[in-house]
């Protein structure tokens, strides 16, 4: 949701263009800040900023991507087992040297269309130690059993647009991954899905991108640590496997689809719902990240209005009915609409509590720059959860 001022739109950003009195109502009458999600030395992304803003610290939590997903998926894995993330993509002038990142996303690949690719894929070259599981739209997963290799990988939207020779894995065991793609190219080549998509003018999913791989990480549960009962609300099999991880059960909404179709009020329904048997929600909007990545400025704003709208609005007209509450409203990481890809800046968030908070914003909306003018900032992002959950009256942080 986060974003630097852009020439699109006259120099603002998208929180700033968006008409959002809901998070402008939890920022003016609760503490607004910044949050930084993103440690030194780390990639930005989904799985580092959601790790920090769950409470863990990535530098002693983080092993992969891929594992996070695996344990939303009920993929078990042994100690030695490696996970990769496997992205369904669109390759430009594939085959050749001028081969491109066109699509991260294969066009927004459909679910049915997708899971009848990766099974294909699977009974092709599937075998005891590669394995592959199809997810949500264009995500993915392979397990490799028994792996113990060290392969450096690259997120494929962090490279939209650019030569895929410069961002193929390297390094120990490199080889096979790299095999495995090409060889799952020639599966996809004449692929029925794939006819059907250039049939109808859309783009096809002619090769897999494996990334974001590691080992099963050791993780002490939210629910252990505070003694809670809580739950999950996510489109996408990150989100759930975080989750699954932190002891937050996934709690399942029809018409989710980690995109700007999203179901939105079915969301805030679900949240509210489960509030009357949990303590403790966690509600996760994938949209406004997608609109990023595409750089659609006006898609971004529409996605925050509705979650806005949609989510926030109905949340926060009705969750004083459950007694004294605590609302932490907050974007994981940047996706700027110019860059279309992530980037690690704090990112603001907003506490609203119903007891007396000392650390009001005193009007301030919600916005990248009214959260950098009140001079909150919660650094490491970690941190931030702790004191919400513990006794927030205010930010401790540096």
């Amino acid at each position: 949701m986060a974003d630097y001022p852009s020439a699109q739109l006259g120099g603002k950003t998208p929180l700033e263009c968006a008409v959002t009195p809901f998070l402008d109502e939890i920022a003016a009458r609760g503490t607004l800040g910044l949050v930084d999600t993103i440690p030194d030395g780390f990639t930005p992304g989904s799985d580092v900023a959601n790790l920090s803003v769950l409470g863990y610290d990535p530098v002693s939590n983080y092993t992969g991507r891929g594992p996070l997903e695996a344990a939303s998926m009920g993929i078990s894995l042994g100690p030695e087992d490696v996970a990769y993330r496997c992205n369904l993509v669109s390759i430009g002038n594939f085959g050749e040297q001028t081969a491109f990142m066109d699509d991260f996303t294969a066009g927004h690949i459909s679910s049915a269309e997708a899971r009848q690719i990766i099974l294909d894929i699977s009974k092709r070259l599937g075998s005891s130690q590669v394995q592959f599981f199809p997810g949500v739209g264009y995500r993915h997963l392979m397990v490799h059993r028994n792996a113990g290799a060290s392969v450096q990988t690259t997120p494929p939207h962090d490279i939209p647009g650019r030569p895929i020779a410069d961002f193929i894995p390297q390094g120990e065991g490199a080889d096979a991954i790299n095999d495995l793609m090409r060889r799952a190219a020639d599966v996809l080549a004449d692929h029925p899905v794939n006819s059907r998509r250039a049939a109808e003018g859309k783009k096809t999913a002619n090769s897999i991108w494996l990334w974001g791989q590691g080992k099963k990480p050791r993780i002490t549960p939210l629910t252990e640590k505070y003694a809670f009962k809580g739950g999950m609300i996510s489109a996408v099999d990150l989100l759930k496997g975080l989750g699954v991880n932190a002891g937050l059960k996934p709690l399942f909404v029809e018409g989710a689809t980690g995109y700007i179709d999203t179901n939105y009020e079915g969301k805030a329904r679900m949240a509210l719902e489960a509030l009357n048997f949990m303590d403790f929600i966690f509600l996760h909007l994938e949209a406004p990240d997608e609109m990023g990545h595409e750089g659609n400025a006006r898609g971004k704003i529409q996605a925050i209005e509705f979650f806005d709208e949609k989510i926030v609005g109905p949340i926060l007209k009705n969750v004083d009915r459950f007694g004294d509450f605590r609302l932490l409203v907050l974007s994981d990481h940047p996706t700027p609409i110019d860059l279309k890809t992530h980037v690690g800046d704090p990112s603001p968030f907003a506490v609203l509590s119903s007891k007396q908070d000392e650390n009001r914003s005193e009007g301030h909306p919600f916005t990248e720059a009214a959260a950098r003018q009140t001079g909150i900032l919660i650094s490491p992002g970690y941190l931030l959860m702790d004191q919400f959950i513990s006794n927030w009256g205010g930010p401790r942080g540096n």
